[in-house]
Formats: structure tokens, C-alpha cells, sequence
């Protein structure tokens, strides 16, 4: 990008875990065709890099120091060929799992930490534009976004929507470990002192409690064509 141009669009999603922030960032980019940042998943993934690198996650700076390093990208269209690609080898299973999530909760209230990662997510702002997906990324990453989305669902229907995926997957669960794991995982995401987890002034928030998945993304639809967004 030249001194002076504008830099690409982008459309942020923030909200809790489980919400579905990752349906509606595939199907914008698909819809789009811009790039796509999952912004939890760079957490899990040092998370998961430092742990295997023998550093403490309580050592934030250490933890910090394995940012830089990390060669990621996102492909896929869908939830059934998305591949999380670190280092060229395929960690979305691993970056996915339930336990992952709890290390990077762990992680993502040190400062340092969201000051190694501030700038790996917003190098993803390339042409023609990016959806992001994550907590703080029209508050704090991405603060002129052209599109700022809050979704949000109660956490009882988060947990059930996590069981059943885990039920189909053949993963016995319990749907009331998984729901106190999501208030859990709340309360830490909102309470953090840096970048807590709340939508931006001037963000739309889409409530999903009640809604089918095609029902969230005809609502979607409908903020692109407001801000003149659609492909």
C-alpha cells in the first residue's frame, strides 16, 4: 500500500466463544472474496507453540518472544475444509480443541502478549479487504473498520450448540461442564483488564439465541447492502 492510499476494508465480527463468529467470517470472505483473519486461533496457536517450545505460560514474555516466528494462514470456505496451516502443517484439528481454547484464555490477558500478536493480525489487512474474526478487533485491532459486528448468544445455547457438535463428532460431553466452561471463559474475556470483551460504540449487535445459522447470515446480508459492502 502506497503513502497515501487508503487502506484495504474491513469487516469485524467480535463476540464470545461459540457464537458462530466463524460461520459468518467464512461466508463474508467467500461472499467477498477477502482475506479472513480467525484472531482466537493466533492465540491458541502460541499457546499451543509455546507450550511445545518447553515456555511456562505463565511467562508472558516468554510466551511473547515465540510470536514473531509463526508462519500462519487460513484456508477454506466452510467449516468442513478449513485448514489452519502453521508453518505449512496442518494444526486445525489441534488449534480447534476444547482444551486449546482454556491455554489460550490463559494467554490473551498479558499484555505483552496482545502487543506480540497486535501487529500479525493487522499485516492480514491486504486487498481487496479482510473479515476478521475475534473479541476486541473492532475496538482495538481494527478501530475504523468499515463494518463492526457484535454477536452475541446466551451461554446455554452456545454450550448446547458445542455439544451437539461434539455428540455428532462420536465426543462424549456434558452439557453442564461445557456450559460453566463458556461462563467461565466469559467472565475471563470480559473481566481482562486489557481489551475486554464488549462490542464498539459504534458496532451492530446480532443476538443469535433464537436464530437458525441462515437466519444470522440473511441478517449479515443485510448489514453489507446497508454499508454497500455486497459482492
Amino acid at each position: 500500500m502506497s503513502a497515501g492510499q487508503a487502506p484495504p476494508p474491513v469487516i469485524a465480527v467480535d463476540g464470545p466463544s461459540g457464537v458462530g463468529k466463524g460461520m459468518v467470517t467464512r461466508w463474508l470472505a467467500q461472499q467477498l472474496g477477502w482475506h479472513r483473519l480467525d484472531s482466537g486461533a493466533l492465540y491458541r496457536i502460541l499457546a499451543l507453540a509455546a507450550r511445545a517450545a518447553g515456555v511456562n505460560l505463565d511467562d508472558a514474555d516468554a510466551v511473547a518472544a515465540c510470536a514473531p516466528g509463526l508462519d500462519i494462514r487460513f484456508v477454506g470456505a466452510t467449516e468442513a475444509d478449513e485448514a489452519i496451516l502453521v508453518g505449512g502443517q496442518d494444526w486445525t484439528r489441534v488449534v480447534r480443541a476444547e482444551t486449546t481454547g482454556g491455554l489460550a484464555s490463559r494467554i490473551a490477558t498479558a499484555p505483552a502478549v496482545r502487543a506480540a500478536l497486535l501487529q500479525r493480525q493487522r499485516d492480514f489487512r491486504l486487498p481487496p479487504g479482510l473479515v476478521a474474526d475475534g473479541r476486541d478487533m473492532g475496538t482495538v485491532v481494527f478501530p475504523d473498520a468499515a463494518l463492526k459486528i457484535f454477536l452475541e448468544a446466551s451461554a446455554e445455547a452456545r454450550a448446547e450448540r458445542r455439544w451437539r457438535q461434539l455428540s455428532q463428532a462420536g465426543v462424549n460431553a456434558s452439557l453442564i461442564d461445557l456450559c460453566a466452561e463458556v461462563r467461565a471463559r466469559d467472565d475471563r474475556d470480559r473481566k481482562r483488564a486489557i481489551a475486554p470483551l464488549a462490542p464498539a460504540a459504534d458496532a451492530v449487535v446480532v443476538d443469535s439465541t433464537h436464530m437458525k445459522p441462515d437466519e444470522v447470515l440473511a441478517e449479515i446480508g443485510h448489514l453489507l447492502r446497508q454499508k454497500s459492502l455486497s459482492a
